[in-house]
Parts: structure tokens; C-alpha cells; sequence
């Protein structure tokens, strides 16, 4: 992850998460890109702490709606004044990221040893550390490795929780519930499983050896840490509802915007404002969907089966066989040994499954993060059991030792293969047509390659390129190339080049915005269809399976 992180450029989302990070911890403004929890943040902006960007101070600190220009405008201002220190500002701020990703594997080792024993942990870690879409989204500053992190910690937390019952796990299972929470607005779903829980403790106090007041006790206790962590990860900011903010309720909401903005005004005393704000817009994001697209298909709210397909697509053959042949093996685990280890990996498992898959926001696998921890963890403690099983012939035992090494070997020639390009990653069942056909946005080009395009055009003497790129419009001027919009407005004139670099998610067209009469993109199904004509044509190059470049003239 490392050597991939000096090699690629930074990703779309990155080119605004990186100066919210900063601006959050060094300022304490938490309302740049507050439709994320600060977690992510936080951690990736330790390291600009030592090397002191020569950031501009926001415009107007205090004042700023969700999706405002205003956030923009200071993004940009924040590159610009570091256009000389652009690249050690990427690095740096995604190694602590690296690190989270590191600590989340030695929390599948702690979690696997303690449920199956330690050959299953290791396993578990093997086949986590070679996963490329591991590999790919350790290293982005975002909050789909956090939000992983998070799940698995909540899980172990609630796990001792509920072997033993005490006032200490309780604290432990409240600040693990508050760091779930911090990682990814989905995490919230996390709170309605605490009170079913608790309720439950209610209900068979007795038959555990609990009074109630000892049940309300701890679960106060769980709501008061939960809250404090919280409150602390956001500067104990609890400002009051701005007039930005309730105009942006008003617009999303429209006629319903009453109880959103209520919520807010009475909840912020006890919940930081900003993380109602970044709920509520995942609220309206949900509702509004987003542009997609999978198998050639266009949609703006998704399809129920788009995080299998995804799963099935973007993962190693020897993982998905294992991940279904170890879902197989648990579900019969659990209903003919009652095996309460493998239940505390299933349950949660279909669970968020369940709740994935009725997302309206399909934009990349990496959405489907949290269930990778677990799926590593029962392969692992099935191919243990599998070692272990009473066979009568040597040949079998010897038949083990082959199907166990040709996987991990088998997983570890695909990381190496696809290395550093691991973003865009698909396997062998995407074989009969381009990536960009199958998947799109985050899953085959989220502007990881455009440090590369610029190196490729630079060594042919070119210093501008005509191009449609997630994140390439900020970046690419930044590597020494003119990034020239091929969306420009009709009628702009534009500099003539001898390349054309087109985006993989931009030749499926989920990421071609809409445009004006006369732009060819006024419905979406000319937006989608905008760079049809470059479908067919031979590109002089691929960079990394993500960026189609043509030459022109």
C-alpha cells in the first residue's frame, strides 16, 4: 500500500476529504464535508500537524452549508497554495489510513484466535492482506476501511459484552458503538441492535443472573461514554443551527423539512450538530439516489443484487469460492451445532448484507467493506476445520494441503498482478468485455491513475490533454499536464491536443454529468451515451485499466 500510495495520485473524494481532515483538526471547523463522520478525518490529518501546509484560513469560518461553494472555493484554495508540496501532502495524509488498515488486521488475528484459535487467525489475516480491494481502499482517505474497523470492533466489544456482563465491557461496548458511529453514517443502524439487546437482557435477566437496575445501569452507562466519545471527536461542538443550514433542510426536505430541522435543534445538545447534518444528508442522498451502472444497465437507485454482483466481480476467484463455501459451512454450524462463534460471524454478516443490498447508492464495492473482516475469519475457521477433519487416507490430507496452497498462492499472483492498480481490480468472470461495462464510478476509475497519464504524456512531449476524469480536472495541473474539459459548455473555445484521456467511469457514463440544451447531455440516456463514439475506437493506451487514452491527431 505504500509503494502504491507514491506511485498513484490521490482519488476524487480525496481531493476534498484531505483538506476537511486539516481544516477539522486545526481549526475545529467540522462542517467541511460533514456529510462523513470525522474519524477518517481526524486520523489522516495527523501527519499535515508536523508538516504545517500553507493553508489559506477559511473564507467565512462558520458559515458553511452543506454543498455550499464556499467549501469549493477553499478546497481549491487549499491546492493551490500547496501546488510545490502537492504530492508529500497526498502521501502523507493517506499513511495513517495505511496504518488504520494494519490495525484492523491485527483486530481480525484477535478476533479469530479467540473464536476458532490461532490457525484460523492466521489464515483469516492471510486472506485479508492479499484481498485487492484491501489493498486498494487501505490507502484512500475514506470511510470504508474505517467503517470496517469500526463493525469488527463493535462486534468484539459486544461479544465479551454478552459472554460476561459487567459495568467495565459495557464502558468498552459504548466507546466501540461511538467509534462505529464516527466511521460511516451507516454505522447508526448499529443503535436500534443495542436497545433490541438490551430489551432482550430485560426479558431473560433471570435466566442470566442479572437484576434489571444492574441492565439499566450498564446501559447507561454504555449511552454516556457512546455520547462523550462522540462529542469529543467533534471539538464538543454543538453550534447552533445556522441559517445555511436550515435553508438547505428546507430545499431537500421541501414541505417535510420541519422534522429535520427540529431534530436538530433539540437533539444538538446531546448530539454534536454536524453529525445530524451529515445524517440527514445521507437521509436525502438515500432518497435522491445516485447515478449507476452495472452489467450496461443506467440507474439512479440501484438494484437489490448490485453489492453480490460487485462482491463477485471485484474479488479473487480463490476468496469467493471460499467466502460461499464458508457461508455454507457456517449456516450449517449453526443450525446443527448451535456453534455460538460461527453465529457471531453469520448473524452480523447477513445482517449488513441485508442492509447493504437495499442501498440506493451503488457506486462501489467498497461499500460492502465491513463484511470482508468477517467473511475472512469464517473461511478461515472453515479451511481449519477442513485441516482437522477425521479423514482415512493420507491422499486426502495431502488433497487439503493442495487446495489451501494453490488459494492463498492463487490470491497472492492476483494482488501481485494487478499491483499498483488495485482500484480498478476485477477477475477472471470479467473477461468478455471492458471494465467499464460491468462496473463503474469507484470500482474502475477514481482518478488513482492520473499521476501516470501525466508521466506517459510528458515522455511523448505533451503538456495538455483534452480529458473527462474523476478528479483529473484538480490533479492533472498538478503533475505538469493541462487538464482540457471535454465537458466544457458548448461554444467554449478549447486548445487544441493530440490526446483524448477519457475516464472508464466516463465511457460507461454513470459519471457524465447533465448538461444544458445543446450540451448532448440533456436526459440520461444521452448523458449515459455521451462517449459512445470512443466505445469504438482502439485506444493507444489503457493506464492502469482505468484511463482510456486516444490519440487524435
Amino acid at each position: 500500500m505504500l509503494a502504491a500510495t507514491a506511485r498513484q495520485s490521490i482519488t476524487a473524494d480525496e481531493i476534498v476529504m484531505i483538506p476537511a481532515a486539516y481544516y477539522h483538526l486545526v481549526t475545529g471547523n467540522t462542517q467541511y464535508v460533514n456529510e462523513h463522520p470525522p474519524l477518517s478525518k481526524i486520523v489522516a490529518a495527523l501527519p499535515l500537524l508536523f508538516l504545517q501546509p500553507d493553508e489559506p484560513l477559511p473564507a467565512q469560518a462558520g458559515r458553511i452549508s452543506l454543498g455550499g461553494q464556499q467549501k469549493w472555493e477553499d478546497t481549491v484554495a487549499f491546492w493551490s497554495h500547496n501546488s510545490e508540496r502537492f504530492q508529500t501532502i497526498s502521501f502523507w495524509s493517506r499513511v495513517p489510513m495505511i496504518v488504520l488498515t494494519i490495525a484492523l488486521g491485527v483486530l481480525i488475528f484477535i478476533f479469530a484466535r479467540q473464536l476458532f484459535g490461532a490457525w484460523a487467525a492466521v489464515v483469516a489475516v492471510a486472506l485479508f492482506s492479499i484481498e485487492p480491494t484491501v489493498l486498494a481502499h487501505g490507502r484512500v482517505v475514506q470511510t470504508d476501511i474505517p467503517a470496517a474497523f469500526g463493525f469488527l470492533l463493535f462486534i468484539l466489544a459486544l461479544y465479551h459484552y454478552l459472554r460476561g456482563p459487567t459495568l467495565r465491557r459495557a464502558l468498552w461496548l459504548g466507546a466501540a458503538s461511538a467509534v462505529a458511529a464516527l466511521t460511516k453514517f451507516s454505522m447508526v443502524a448499529l443503535a436500534p441492535a443495542i436497545v433490541l439487546g438490551t430489551v432482550a437482557l430485560v426479558i431473560f435477566a433471570r435466566r442470566l443472573k442479572l437484576s434489571r437496575r444492574t441492565i439499566a445501569a450498564h446501559f447507561a452507562a454504555l449511552a454516556i461514554v457512546s455520547l462523550l466519545v462522540m462529542n469529543g471527536a467533534y471539538g464538543f461542538n454543538n453550534r447552533p443551527l445556522a441559517a445555511e443550514d436550515q435553508q438547505w433542510l428546507e430545499q431537500m426536505f421541501k414541505a417535510n423539512a420541519d422534522l429535520p430541522t427540529k431534530t436538530v435543534r433539540v437533539m444538538r445538545y446531546v448530539v454534536p450538530t454536524d453529525f445530524l447534518m451529515g445524517i440527514f444528508f445521507q437521509i436525502h442522498h438515500s432518497q435522491e439516489g445516485h447515478p449507476a451502472s452495472i452489467f450496461g444497465q443506467h440507474s439512479r437507485h440501484g438494484w437489490w443484487y448490485y453489492f453480490p454482483a460487485a462482491f463477485a466481480l471485484k474479488t479473487t476467484i480463490p476468496f469467493l469460492a471460499g467466502s460461499l463455501a464458508a457461508l455454507i459451512w457456517a449456516v450449517w454450524r449453526t443450525i446443527k451445532k448451535r456453534d455460538r462463534a460461527v453465529m457471531f460471524m453469520l448473524i452480523p454478516f447477513l445482517a449488513y448484507t441485508a442492509f447493504v443490498m437495499t442501498s440506493t447508492i451503488n457506486i462501489g464495492v467498497r461499500y460492502y467493506l465491513p463484511a470482508y473482516p468477517l467473511l475472512c475469519i469464517m473461511t478461515g475457521a472453515m479451511l481449519v476445520a477442513l485441516w482437522h477433519a477425521r479423514v482415512r487416507f493420507d491422499a486426502t490430507r495431502v488433497a487439503r494441503i493442495i487446495i489451501v496452497a494453490v488459494a492463498i498462492g492463487w490470491g497472492i499472483a492476483e494482488a501481485a498482478g494487478a499491483y499498483p492498480h488495485h482500484i480498478s481490480y476485477l477477475n477472471q468472470l470479467a473477461y468478455g468485455r471492458p471494465h467499464w461495462w460491468y462496473l463503474s464510478d469507484s470500482n474502475v476509475e477514481w482518478g488513482e491513475g492520473v499521476a501516470e497519464l501525466a508521466t506517459y504524456l510528458k515522455a511523448r512531449g505533451e503538456t495538455k490533454v483534452r480529458a473527462g476524469l474523476l478528479g483529473g480536472y484538480l490533479t492533472l495541473g498538478h503533475y505538469g499536464v493541462q487538464y482540457v474539459d471535454l465537458l466544457a459548455s458548448p461554444g467554449t473555445e478549447l486548445p487544441d491536443t493530440n490526446y483524448v484521456a477519457i475516464g472508464a467511469s466516463f465511457l460507461n457514463g454513470s459519471t457524465v454529468p447533465g448538461g444544458p440544451a445543446g450540451s448532448g447531455r440533456e436526459t440520461d440516456a444521452l448523458r449515459a451515451n455521451f462517449f459512445d463514439q470512443y466505445r469504438h475506437r482502439s485506444p493507444e493506451v489503457i493506464i492502469g485499466n482505468s484511463i482510456y487514452l486516444f490519440r487524435v491527431r
